[in-house]
């Protein structure tokens, strides 16, 4: 990936794919370019170039209107990237209103199609040569872009208009997803149909779509709805999750207590964690295994329990009670291996392990 800046604070990178595309765009462009402007010999190809570098831009701005507009919703935004079949906005986080969604999505063809019009507009009034085939294909292109976004089909941003409609109507995000991811899939089916037959009924040559850029759209669709309906799923999983369900059985001990004693108490109890906790039962700190394993026995009855225990820091404590999306920000927000939590009244419930939750979403529940 090659960075080329910045926008709303959200890097802007350009995909090494993109430089296959401008390449390809020069070469088709290059024989209306020569019909055109007769003479230019190589630099009919730079006019296709700069033709390319012109319509990313538009692109760009269109994946721009996507960030901005979440930015306002006060989701952060990781990075644009142009590639090949277009860009890409990297949001983080999902939408947690229908309206969310739905502006989210829709702002990005309205912007395709403003620039289109606009193009389209100066068209009337730009003198004739390189200067006009280079606005004729933007305003065509970029109608192009923002009446097919508005499929309503994932991942195009229609089936995301489509997905907030669901929602709205149903009041469930998941439902709204399936729907619009089906559609998705059905889209990408469509348009291999759609290729096949305008193979058997019109000339090659004057066809609208090519077979192989029928398999090249149909496979982009298809595997973007999948992983639309697959995260979903996932969502669904993570929904279900509650902490206190998945607390491992802990012991806890005061930070004075010898080490030995702790173990053995541990091992008692058959206890998966040691926490050491306050006169008032609060917890303190997690005991590290491998610093314990390192303390030689001979020394375990006169080292406290609290030197090999790690300090429940910010973040590192939760709520017995936090469950699905709230859990996953939680740990993505303050990353960590294992997580004291604790009920209501601040006394202990247990140790929740990241990697219990990741097994459980692998699994389904």
């Amino acid at each position: 990936m090659l960075r080329i800046g910045s926008i709303a604070g959200s890097d802007v990178l350009v995909s090494s794919s993109w430089f296959l595309v401008a390449a390809l765009i020069a070469f088709v462009m290059a024989p209306r370019v020569d019909q055109i402007a007769p003479g230019l010999g190589p630099l009919k190809y730079v006019v296709g170039l700069l033709f390319a570098v012109v319509l990313y831009g538009a692109v760009l701005l269109h994946e721009a209107s996507h960030a901005v507009v979440a930015q306002r919703f006060g989701f952060r935004v990781e990075s644009i990237t142009l590639h090949f079949l277009g860009g890409a906005t990297a949001i983080d986080g999902e939408a947690r209103t229908p309206r969310q969604e739905f502006w989210i999505a829709v702002v990005g063809p309205i912007t395709s199609l403003g620039v289109g019009l606009a193009a389209l507009a100066l068209w009337f009034v730009t003198p004739g040569g390189v200067l006009l085939l280079i606005v004729e294909g933007l305003a065509w292109t970029n109608l192009l872009i923002g009446v097919l976004n508005l499929v309503p089909a994932l991942p195009l941003d229609g089936g995301r208009v489509l997905k907030a409609g669901v929602w709205a109507l149903t009041g469930r995000a998941r439902t709204g997803t399936l729907v619009a991811g089906w559609a998705g899939r059905v889209a990408a089916a469509g348009v291999v149909l759609w290729a096949l037959v305008q193979a058997q009924l019109v000339d090659s040559s004057r066809g609208t779509l090519s077979p192989l850029m029928a398999v090249i759209v149909a496979v982009f669709l298809w595997m973007g709805a999948s992983q639309a309906l697959q995260a979903a799923e996932v969502r669904d999983q993570i929904g279900r999750i509650v902490a206190r369900d998945l607390a491992r059985r802990t012991l806890a001990v005061p930070a004075e207590l010898p080490l030995a004693e702790a173990i053995r108490r541990a091992q008692a109890a058959e206890a998966g964690s040691i926490v050491t906790v306050t006169s008032a039962g609060a917890p303190v700190g997690v005991v590290d295994e491998r610093a314990a394993a390192a303390v030689p026995g001979e020394r375990r009855p006169w080292v406290a329990t609290s030197t090999v225990a790690r300090s429940v820091e910010p973040g590192l404590s939760l709520p017995a009670s936090i469950t699905g999306e709230a859990l996953v920000e939680a740990i993505r927000r303050t990353p960590a291996s294992e997580y004291v939590l604790v009920e209501e009244d601040g006394t202990l419930c247990g140790v929740l392990a990241t990697a219990d939750v990741a097994r459980v979403v692998r699994s389904g529940g």
